[in-house]
């Protein structure tokens, strides 16, 4: 990512976050003459202690120096989630013209990771790279999701199937949800990995293809586990209910694996259990 596209990824994610912000949550007075819906960019230059001056120039995407300890002072002022704080910190490092990307081997999947997806019967799981790439998938999950086998390796990207397959928006009850949910996670991977020009390939590429994705990424939180209960209506079991939970997993490739548990004191098991029973009879 050059340094204009870099300051201008900062100057939109530190807009959002200020109109977010309330003035009553901040300590202000919301008043009669406020045009912003959220903070104005003088108080958040007076909650981090700096001119409003320098803050308006950082918004604004200028070229200015900015140390750790003041983007902290910023973090703070508009009260950013640790994930946020990295991904501002990622986006204001200006590692200079043509830095490279470090070069990865290809996710090696053993046995040990395989079985505990096996073993996770009846809670769909699928484990994606760091580009949302689906890597596998276990049995739960080409019944609630999509037949993967099917899809071309190219085109089994999970940001990419949420968009383009209408299985997954008739299935999904809070579809947007269930995008932002992942919309967050690639953030934060978008924030750790600014260097790798796939990212805005791929970003430009959905953004021209499928305009509502602008509008969701832009909403988008950065958040690397985000935790989130989903309603599917599926076409065989009906309504089920399942939770998220999205985990980093341990070793020298970036892996993520992402499980969906059946919510507790629901049907949603059981109706799991019934639809595999019954495609595998």
């Amino acid at each position: 990512m050059d340094r204009e596209t870099r300051r201008q990824a900062l100057s939109a994610f530190l807009k959002a976050k200020r109109d977010k912000l309330s003035p009553e949550e901040a300590g202000f007075l919301r008043g009669t003459r406020r045009r912003t819906p959220g903070l104005r960019r003088e108080e958040v230059a007076q909650l981090a202690g700096v001119s409003p001056t320098w803050y308006t120039w950082l918004e604004q995407g200028r070229d200015i120096r900015m140390s750790p300890e003041v983007l902290d002072c910023i973090a703070v002022a508009l009260r950013l989630t640790n994930d946020e704080r990295k991904y501002l910190l990622s986006l204001a490092q200006d590692t200079g013209p043509g830095a490279a990307v470090p070069k990865e081997a290809p996710p090696v999947i053993g046995p040990s990771l395989r079985k505990i997806m096996d073993e996770l019967r009846y809670c769909p799981t699928i484990l994606t790279d760091r580009r949302f790439s689906i890597l596998s998938w276990n049995e739960a999950a080409s019944h609630v999701f999509l037949d993967f086998d099917q899809i071309p390796p190219g085109q089994r990207n999970m940001i990419r199937l949420l968009f383009t397959r209408k299985e997954l928006r008739r299935l999904a009850v809070n579809w947007e949800q269930f995008t932002k949910a992942y919309l967050s996670i690639f953030r934060a991977y978008y924030g750790q990995y600014l260097e790798d020009p796939w990212y805005g390939r791929f970003l430009a590429e959905m953004k021209e293809t499928h305009p509502e994705f602008g509008l969701l990424w832009e909403q988008s939180e950065v958040r690397s586990a985000p935790e989130v209960l989903l309603e599917f209506r599926h076409a065989k079991a009906g309504k089920m209910l399942f939770a998220l939970t999205s985990l980093q997993v341990q070793g020298d490739s970036d892996l993520r694996c992402s499980i969906y548990t059946p919510a507790p004191d629901s049907t949603t098991e059981g109706k799991l259990q019934k639809l595999m029973e019954r495609v595998n009879s």
